[in-house]
């Protein structure tokens, strides 16, 4: 009994200790945005379109200069696509399509900064959950007309669910203001149905931010 008291009170010890030491910081910035498109292994052309990203992330301790980094932020992204080979989605009568999606993302990241001083340069680096809210498409039809519709989000449709890789670099001054680059490499396609396109996201964009707490 008094050893798991003892541990019990070390915990606590550990957790205030590391709560202590946490900081939180919010983050904005403007991303441009595509999609590796391919429908029966040919890949189709794709161009990039303008979106943004805002969210809160934070610095958790490790070890060392070593830290875990959680980020959840609001992704506005989309892609431009010619379809030289038509599926479904969209449908097989259409042309090309132009698609913006409204995302939350998880990333729990690793963070490393690379300098002891108290204004740095770090990296960092992990995976991605991507979760599609609302999602508009405005297909050009073979025909010549134009369909504006929202995108639907099912098991035979597009899938709400994607994932992907993120890598930052950036710079963090001593007031706790911060900027970084960001690149998203889409690992999952955001496509359910069968036989249709394998779509996966590709962005990259920089941000500003600052940690609001401090040591």
């Amino acid at each position: 009994m008094a050893n798991r008291f003892f541990v019990f009170l070390l915990l606590i010890v550990i957790s205030e200790n590391v709560s202590s030491q946490v900081r939180i910081g919010v983050f904005l910035g403007p991303q441009a945005t595509s999609a590796n498109y391919e429908v029966m292994e040919k890949e189709q052309p794709t161009d990039y379109k303008i979106g943004g990203q805002a969210g809160i992330t934070a610095k958790i301790p490790v070890e060392f200069q070593f830290y875990f980094a959680p980020s959840v932020y609001y992704s506005l992204k989309g892609y431009k696509v010619t379809l030289n080979n038509p599926s479904f989605p969209p449908g097989e009568d259409a042309q090309s399509n132009n698609v913006s999606i409204h995302t939350i993302e998880i990333a729990p990241l690793f963070h490393f900064d690379l300098s002891k001083k108290a204004s740095h340069p770090f990296i960092q680096f992990g995976p991605a959950i991507d979760i599609a809210v609302f999602g508009k498409e405005e297909i050009v039809l073979k025909n010549g007309d134009a369909v504006s519709r929202d995108m639907k989000f099912s098991f035979g449709d597009y899938g709400r669910f994607t994932s992907s890789a993120i890598a930052r670099l950036g710079y963090q001054m001593q007031n706790g203001f911060f900027f970084f680059g960001h690149v998203t490499y889409g690992l999952g396609s955001m496509n359910n149905a069968d036989n249709g396109p394998k779509i996966r996201h590709r962005v990259f964009g920089v941000s500003v931010g600052k940690y609001l707490k401090g040591k």
